[in-house]
């Protein structure tokens, strides 16, 4: 090694044993003066100078050097206009497609079905059944189809008709696209633990708000796009 690299290789490892020493600043003020923030988890430089960002979970806020100033809301890049926080969190809550526990949904396949997607929800869900009636014209798709009922009780009760049912298809899209009642079931007979693993599954991975759409690439859209919005989704998906 020549003098230049070991001058490179000492000033290298200079900056990151300063960045480790700021970043344990940054965790021990926060720490001793908002304990209610809970474990942080990473802290790092933002793309704003002088600003840290300091994740919590799938929780994104920023901090100055010293950890005297703390900011929860979005940064965004005016040059750019990209929402710096939005593009974070969809990253920290992409979710490994063929790791998803398919056992606990059904499947409703469509045409050819080479395109995939996953989608988590409630049959209680106004905006659920508007989704359901756009997707209805998306063809060519594989929907693993995830009960996930988090609005009342009777949510649970009408996803558990819904998983005890002979046609857990049928019944699904009977109900919510064109209001057929669900068929009454044998609590004794049907195992609805799934359910449970569903709803377990959704808060550990932070689905706040049903429908929420997991794609092939791991990522989520929440909220209920029309079919128009669902082929942009999927093609971009495919390009990738």
């Amino acid at each position: 090694m020549n003098i230049k690299q070991t001058v490179l290789s000492l000033i290298v490892a200079c900056a990151s044993a300063g960045a480790l020493a700021q970043e344990a600043t940054i965790r021990k003020v926060l720490g001793e003066r908002i304990p209610q923030l809970g474990k942080i988890d990473e802290v790092s430089k933002s793309p704003m100078s002088g600003l840290y960002e300091v994740r919590v979970g799938t929780d994104i806020l920023y901090t100055d050097i010293d950890g005297n100033f703390l900011i929860q809301g979005e940064l965004i890049d005016t040059k750019t206009r990209k929402n710096i926080t939005e593009e974070r969190i969809e990253k920290l809550t992409a979710i490994d497609f063929n790791a998803l526990p398919l056992k606990d949904a059904f499947t409703i396949v469509r045409g050819n079905g080479k395109r995939k997607i996953a989608v988590f929800e409630d049959p209680n869900c106004g905006y659920c059944k508007r989704f359901e009636r756009d997707l209805a014209n998306v063809k060519d798709v594989t929907i693993h189809m995830f009960l996930y009922p988090i609005l009342s009780p009777d949510s649970t009760e009408k996803s558990k008709g819904i998983w005890c049912a002979k046609d857990r298809a049928k019944t699904w899209q009977d109900f919510m696209v064109r209001d057929v009642a669900i068929p009454s079931y044998s609590a004794d007979k049907c195992d609805t633990t799934a359910l449970t693993r569903n709803t377990d599954f959704g808060r550990k991975h932070k689905i706040t708000g049903t429908p929420t759409v997991f794609f092939a690439d791991g990522s989520r859209v929440p909220g209920a796009v029309n079919a128009q919005q669902m082929e942009k989704l999927l093609a971009e998906v495919k390009s990738n």
